[in-house]
């Protein structure tokens, strides 16, 4: 009881000294020689306080006092998700390079090294595992990351609480979190775009909306409120959106990601709801059906004018559409030669790997 009293005592004479500073401040400044401004803080003003008295974080949490473009160290079971679903095909492909690749080092381990900001996997022991990152190591060392390998990290925004929220990277993370080495207490860095823990929950969330931060329509495109979004990623927490996973195999074929967030998820509803595609003969566990559908996609994603309104405001061009099918090269040519490659060739191709991984799962 008496290191607690003392430890009130400390933190209410930090936080009597720390206004009492600040009113000075404010009291002296007109007698003060003008001087250049220090960079305001991007994490709210509690976090002066915390950082005075060293307890490091806000509210509890510890990632409340992240800064914007801080690479923050973050256990992946902690984020919650700004969608309601992914493509499952897609973390089915991931899951299945994982424990069924033929790649020198394990592409999981490329996939964690981007993501942290590091580069490509440089080397792996036969027995690395990602929860233990002393068993592989990647390009780039930490504290030598660039501005080019910072760029395909994932972002997060810092809401009410504390609490890290996830606007680009679900299905990243939900490979993570979903294969044998990784789960919720993996360990990722993550890019805060901003940090709204001050906010409360109402304005946290218009805010989240009006940078389109938030995806709040469900796999049939009705929208769902804010408070049903799942707390966490993971596929047990998360709907599969087919028109989503379908739309993830045009890459680079009918389109190419940009920086727009949730980009894939405009043309799945694009797919979905104006009929530009039959799909009724699409089977989902048929490489062959599989195959047509992507290519049927991909050319009517070019076949659009570049100005086309494809979904909620955004034009084809905004969203990569490309000026021609598979850039130019016959099918069994370019990015839709490689997704055609069956399992049993030496690099089998994403939507293979995807398959072959589906096959393994109980019907």
């Amino acid at each position: 009881m008496r290191v607690a009293s003392f430890r009130r005592t400390i933190a209410l004479g930090a936080l009597t000294a720390f206004v009492a500073a600040n009113a000075l401040i404010v009291g002296t400044a007109s007698a003060l020689p003008a001087q250049t401004a220090p960079p305001a803080r991007t994490a709210p003003p509690l976090c002066e306080l915390a950082d005075l008295i060293g307890s490091g974080s806000a509210a509890g949490s510890p990632y409340g006092c992240a800064e914007e473009g801080e690479l923050l160290d973050i256990r992946i079971g902690d984020v919650h998700a700004t969608q309601p679903s992914v493509g499952f095909d897609q973390v089915y492909y991931k899951l299945g390079r994982y424990s069924m690749g033929k790649d020198e080092i394990n592409k999981k381990f490329d996939d964690w090294c981007e993501a942290n900001g590091q580069g490509e996997a440089a080397s792996a022991l036969p027995e690395a595992r990602l929860d233990d990152p002393a068993s592989f190591t990647c390009d780039i060392a930490v504290g030598q990351e660039t501005a080019e390998s910072i760029a395909p990290m994932k972002t997060v925004v810092i809401g009410p609480g504390g609490t890290p929220y996830l606007t680009d990277g679900h299905h990243t993370l939900t490979s993570f979190y979903e294969t044998s080495d990784g789960g919720p207490n993996l360990h990722l860095r993550l890019r805060v775009v901003a940090n709204l823990s001050d906010r409360s929950p109402a304005d946290f969330w218009a805010e989240m909306q009006e940078n389109r931060w938030v995806w709040t329509r469900d796999v049939d495109g009705v929208e769902i409120p804010v408070e049903l979004l799942p707390s966490g990623i993971g596929l047990s927490n998360l709907a599969d959106d087919r028109f989503r996973g379908l739309t993830y195999f045009a890459r680079d074929i009918g389109f190419e990601a940009g920086t727009i967030e949730f980009l894939e998820f405009y043309w799945g509803a694009w797919i979905r709801d104006s009929g530009a595609v039959d799909l009724s003969a699409w089977d989902r566990g048929d490489m062959t059906s599989y195959l047509a559908a992507v290519e049927a996609v991909s050319r009517a994603q070019v076949a659009l004018p570049k100005d086309a309104i494809v979904d909620s405001g955004r034009t084809a061009a905004e969203l990569g559409a490309l000026d021609r099918w598979n850039d130019g090269k016959s099918s069994d040519k370019g990015e839709f030669g490689k997704l055609s490659t069956p399992y049993s060739d030496e690099k089998p191709g994403k939507l293979a790997y995807a398959l072959q991984y589906k096959a393994t799962l109980p019907r």
